[in-house]
């Protein structure tokens, strides 16, 4: 569905329906108007209306939860514009803001506080004058235009996280096909390593992606540490996962083929690239 106009409410602004209607403005490019829709407007398969309107229906561009009953699951509008690019479960697995997001526009600070299971004066403690600013800036404004500052600051952000949410599931992908889990014998006892090879061409940045893809496998839990490309040179870097405490690379930081090991011993790098003198390495940091 192809959009050319953007409807929102007018008066405060939330984070939910400011940044639906940032992904909306990169998806389309199109003007944005802070006013009460009409029937016409959401009748009109070319408005997007968002988080007014009274009802939820994406075959007309009609983006409100408003109308949900109080016992539905916590979602926003920003939930039902993602859902209708098609990027909703990529978001809920990837942006670990989301779902506190949903929580607090559908249940308020009080029972998110309590569903967080911290006090509700924390919830407070992370606001940032970047969030502030933006929304008090955007409900200031009853129309946005292409080329005008918060119209194009809206765009960017919308675009940056399309643009992490189709990178990322790309990547994912990508550690899928090449990436092995390795089981490494030890004086120390076993232990499991995600291994990745060095490809042509090589990623930017080897070690993205590496957490989360661990992280979301049924057999992430056993996973301790990381091997992969070092991207400054051909050998590798060697790092913990989730900082587990048994690797310590202080311990192989005497090996010709190390030539770097963090005092704090969190992470390594090495000339070597033969898989077993890896894996030994590996099993030497062990305890």
């Amino acid at each position: 569905m192809s959009f050319s106009l953007i409807l929102t409410h007018p008066g405060g602004s939330h984070k939910d329906e400011f940044l639906a209607c940032c992904l909306l403005i990169a998806k389309h490019g199109v003007p944005l108007v802070r006013r009460e829709p009409t029937d016409e407007d959401l009748a009109n398969p070319a408005t997007a209306v968002v988080d007014v309107g009274g009802e939820h229906a994406p075959e007309r561009g009609n983006f409100d939860h408003h109308q949900f009953p109080k016992d539905h699951p916590p979602i926003c509008a920003l939930s039902l514009v993602l859902q209708d690019l098609g990027v909703y479960e990529d978001a809920r697995a990837f942006c670990d803001w989301l779902e506190p997001a949903e929580w607090f526009d559908t249940r308020g600070p009080m029972e998110t506080a309590r569903w967080l299971g911290i006090e509700r004066d924390k919830l407070f403690k992370l606001n940032s004058p970047i969030d502030t600013t933006m929304l008090r800036r955007f409900a200031l404004v009853s129309e946005l235009n292409p080329g005008e500052p918060m119209w194009e600051v809206m765009r960017w952000i919308g675009s940056d996280l399309l643009d992490y949410l189709k990178n990322l599931r790309e990547r994912l992908d990508f550690i899928a096909s090449v990436g092995e889990f390795w089981e490494i014998e030890s004086p120390a006892g076993p232990f499991q390593v995600l291994f990745m090879p060095r490809t042509e061409p090589m990623p930017d940045e080897p070690s993205a992606g590496l957490g989360r893809y661990i992280d979301a496998h049924p057999n992430g839990k056993a996973v301790v540490g990381l091997v992969y490309p070092d991207r400054r040179g051909k050998g590798f870097g060697l790092s913990r996962h989730n900082d587990h405490p048994r690797l310590d690379f202080t311990r192989i930081q005497d090996c010709e083929d190390v030539h770097f090991a963090h005092a704090r011993g969190f992470v390594a790098k090495t000339s070597a690239t033969d898989p077993k003198r890896l894996q030994a390495l590996m099993g030497q940091s062990w305890e």
